[in-house]
């Protein structure tokens, strides 16, 4: 766990959180910031007027004169009116401060996806970061907003008691000072929990991502089915309630504890005030200040008091919410590996794919996914890789569209090694269709042009790739055709087979009209053994110039490829075309035998 936060950094956070809403909205944060200061100079003048008042009534009693009573009346109307400007100007501060809390949780929101947006595979497989992303989600799109509107009330409320602290002054030095000391137990009681409760959201982030899991296990419709069948509904909401229940109990402990010594070191307050009470009504007895002074210095004593405790107050939240803060800057600030590839093309145009002597262990694994893997595909040449599942397959192409780089060894495209291309280039040049594919909410169309985001909205791209991946005839009978909304999750959508999401699937890498590498991973799996040959002979058609890498079980299909790369744990054990390894008679050959025996 990373160490506590100290006082400077914490408000090295606070000026980031200002700088971030001026940003969102600089108008809304200036007005915001001129109405803190005149909400601040209010409550002494309020203070003062009432002794004015005072005065003037207790004077015009004793001379009985006109002129004494109408200033008396002159201050009733001159409080009244800074009443209402005070009003006002809470009320314009509230109005700022709900428009600035809608805009800044938005921007933070935005700025926590575009940072998800950079992350590499390994990052977000790694449990330590979404811990990170889900205490930045969590807290941090909120507390920005507190943090700047909590430094606005502090500077509003130092304002205050600066003036009042100025009128008291007058009365007795001895009065500020106990006025400063009956609060202090208060702040210090107060900051001590805040980040008390900080530490337990911390620990809080693997256990808070456990219940959302188990949450969407039980409300999402894509695992509705298995969880009814085999009854796993009441296991999953009971471990929901275990999780919920130790949660509670370690922040019902807290809570507790910070009620207790909330209310002791309120009361230790309270005979604070009263005591200084008993002391001002006292020298108004005895003659030493006048009636309009003692309700001026009690006025200003219990106004001053609630100034005080509520400015450190903020300073305990404006702790806090920096100690949330942080969250957010952790993770914005997560380190990213540098790009250093810039290229578009490569130095031999027209050489292809090569593996050369390629190693790869996932991060956190002591075996090897990938070991000594030599390979060259040409263009146009057709590559089938089988192996039993966890054999590297999967793994080789996540290595080959740059989602890891190699532990050792390269891989390279038209002679430059593929950490050298220009990211964007080296993925516009790949179509890919994932062994666990993307089922998007979206419309038929939609699915199909998020092949080729530049060219998303172009309907005659969305039939040809169709056509391509033989999913037109079915689209097409659907009430709204491409625009048919698909999935289940919104309205009026239209659910498909998983042949048909497959069809979609491969639909979308024909998407990508200029991408001369198709790599299919389990493309047919859901599909029959007619639509199977059907897409596999189309594939071969359609794919002449272009390289086309499959994974697949099916031996009937990988029998056409032009080369076949059978792997086990990480290494190819054995290559050549179909015939070449049935006449090696080694481990293609059993398999394919075990196989073809399941169909005679």
């Amino acid at each position: 766990m990373r160490s506590f936060q100290s006082p400077v950094s914490l408000l090295g956070y606070g000026w980031r959180a200002v700088g971030l809403v001026w940003r969102t909205h600089r108008w809304l944060t200036l007005i915001l910031a001129v109405l803190t200061v005149i909400s601040g100079l209010l409550p002494a003048a309020i203070a003062y007027t009432g002794k004015l008042i005072v005065d003037g009534v207790v004077l015009a009693a004793q001379t009985g004169e006109a002129v004494d009573r109408h200033w008396a009346l002159r201050y009733v109307a001159l409080e009244a009116g800074i009443l209402v400007v005070q009003s006002a100007t809470q009320q314009g501060m509230q109005t700022c401060q709900s428009l600035l809390r809608v805009l800044l949780g938005q921007q933070v929101n935005v700025l926590i996806l575009e940072k998800a947006l950079t992350l590499e595979l390994a990052q977000f497989e790694d449990s330590e970061i979404y811990d990170q992303m889900t205490r930045a989600r969590q807290e941090a799109s909120s507390r920005p907003i507190s943090l700047v509107t909590g430094s606005f009330a502090l500077a509003k409320h130092l304002l205050a008691l600066l003036t009042l602290g100025g009128l008291l002054l007058a009365f007795s030095p001895w009065a500020v000072g106990i006025l400063f000391l009956a609060a202090l137990p208060s702040f210090i009681a107060e900051t001590r929990f805040a980040g008390e409760a900080f530490r337990i959201f911390r620990r809080r982030a693997p256990e808070t991502r456990q219940q959302v899991y188990l949450e969407t296990l039980i409300a999402r419709e894509d695992f509705a089915r298995e969880v009814k069948l085999y009854q796993l509904g009441p296991l999953f909401l009971d471990r929901y309630r275990e999780i919920f229940q130790r949660l509670y109990q370690e922040g019902r402990d807290l809570t507790l504890r910070r009620g207790s010594w909330n209310f002791g070191l309120g009361a230790l307050g309270t005979l604070t005030f009263y005591g200084a009470y008993a002391w001002i009504v006292l020298e108004t007895v005895a003659g030493r200040i006048t009636l309009g002074d003692m309700t001026l210095y009690l006025t200003v004593f219990r106004q001053g008091q609630t100034t005080l405790s509520t400015l450190l107050g903020s300073l305990g939240g404006l702790y806090e919410d920096a100690l949330y803060l942080s969250n957010l800057y952790e993770f914005l600030e997560l380190r990213i590996p540098p790009c250093l590839g810039g290229a578009d093309h490569g130095p031999i145009p027209g050489d292809g794919i090569r593996f050369e002597g390629v190693s790869f262990r996932y991060p956190g694994s002591s075996k090897p996914a990938l070991q000594n893997i030599t390979l060259h595909i040409r263009p146009g040449e057709k590559l089938a890789l089988v192996g039993k599942n966890g054999s590297g397959k999967t793994t080789l192409i996540n290595l080959l569209v740059r989602m890891y780089p190699p532990d050792s060894g390269r891989i390279t495209l038209d002679g430059l090694d593929l950490q050298k291309w220009d990211l964007e280039v080296l993925h516009r040049r790949i179509g890919v269709i994932f062994q666990n594919f993307v089922r998007y909410q979206f419309t038929a169309g939609e699915n199909i042009g998020l092949g080729d985001v530049q060219h998303l909205q172009e309907r005659p791209r969305w039939f040809l790739a169709a056509e391509k991946g033989m999913a037109r005839p079915f689209i097409e009978e659907l009430p709204q055709g491409f625009d048919a909304q698909l999935g289940k999750w919104f309205r009026d959508g239209e659910e498909l087979s998983g042949g048909q999401w497959q069809k979609i699937a491969l639909s979308r890498a024909f998407m990508r009209s200029q991408a001369d590498i198709l790599v299919l991973d389990e493309p047919t799996a859901a599909m029959d053994a007619e639509a199977e040959y059907e897409i596999f002979e189309r594939l071969h058609a359609l794919t002449q110039d272009q390289i086309a890498i499959l994974i697949s079980h099916r031996f009937s299909t990988v029998r056409m490829a032009d080369q076949i790369a059978v792997m086990e744990e990480g290494r190819i054990v054995e290559q050549g075309s179909h015939a070449e390894l049935l006449a090696l008679g080694g481990r293609y050959a059993h398999l394919f035998s075990l196989q073809a025996a399941g169909y005679q």
